[in-house]
């Protein structure tokens, strides 16, 4: 592949991971597989830190939008944070000792069911319930984020997609809501993750600096478009990313 066929690829990439990550997260089903393509004799550890240089700054931005727009409950969001950036640390050093593989079958049964309930559930996540924040929901919510903050840092696939469906669910935000506290919570664990890669491998600053300003391009006109079309609009989206996980994922699975 020639130079200026690899920075169309990782450009339009970039774009479109950063337009779906602003919404509901999950642009690594794009960037990823981009960046495996564009740079295959690359190992996999500099393409996944590289697709956190633009990750971040995409998922940063968006955070930015939202917390203009909506107002973003602090009281979960920064201890969240807090918590997710510990959760993504440990999961990204995990990764030396346990096979990740090992999460696949696990992630999948996890998607199809989170997939059955929203689906089943036509009210879900449509209405903000939330009148004010209990301490309840802060130590659910850093509950939460540890856990998938140690995911994101471990393996990653529906990061956002989790962080959303699970504050829906526990804490009892719409979807809107939950996906701008969600990317408060993605921005901790992008940083954790890229400082661990960028301390341990050599990553590919230029194509990733070339890709943060796409996907920083697609992040502004996701989060415009979620907020001007509110909660029906990021749950359409929403279902749509994870039963696209579930089939990348199924189809992983059966090809080996």
């Amino acid at each position: 592949m020639d130079i200026e066929s690899v920075l169309v690829l990782i450009a339009v990439a970039a774009f479109m991971a950063g337009f779906v990550d602003a919404v509901v997260g999950g642009g690594g089903l794009i960037q990823i597989p981009a960046l495996f393509t564009a740079f295959p004799s690359a190992s996999p550890a500099s393409l996944f830190g590289t697709n956190k240089i633009a990750s971040i700054v995409g998922t940063s931005s968006a955070a930015i939008q939202y917390s203009r727009r909506v107002s973003i409950p602090w009281r979960i969001a920064l201890p969240g944070a807090a918590a997710a950036l510990v959760g993504a640390w440990f999961g990204a050093r995990a990764v030396a000792w346990m096979p990740v593989e090992l999460l696949r079958p696990l992630v999948l049964v996890l998607l199809i069911l989170v997939a059955a309930y929203t689906f089943a559930r036509k009210d879900f996540g449509t209405a903000h319930n939330k009148a004010e924040i209990a301490r309840r929901d802060i130590l659910i919510t850093i509950a939460i984020a540890l856990a998938v903050g140690f995911y994101d840092g471990f393996f990653g696939p529906g990061t956002g997609s989790f962080f959303i469906f699970l504050l829906v669910r526990f804490i009892a935000l719409d979807f809107l809501h939950a996906s701008a506290t969600a990317k408060i919570l993605n921005v901790a664990t992008n940083f954790a993750a890229l400082s661990f890669f960028a301390s341990s491998v050599d990553l590919l600053w230029k194509a990733g600096l070339l890709m943060a300003v796409c996907n920083l391009g697609g992040a502004l006109v996701g989060s415009r478009l979620a907020l001007r079309h509110g909660a029906g609009f990021v749950r359409r989206i929403f279902l749509m990313v994870v039963v696209i996980l579930i089939v990348k994922m199924a189809y992983d699975l059966i090809s080996g």
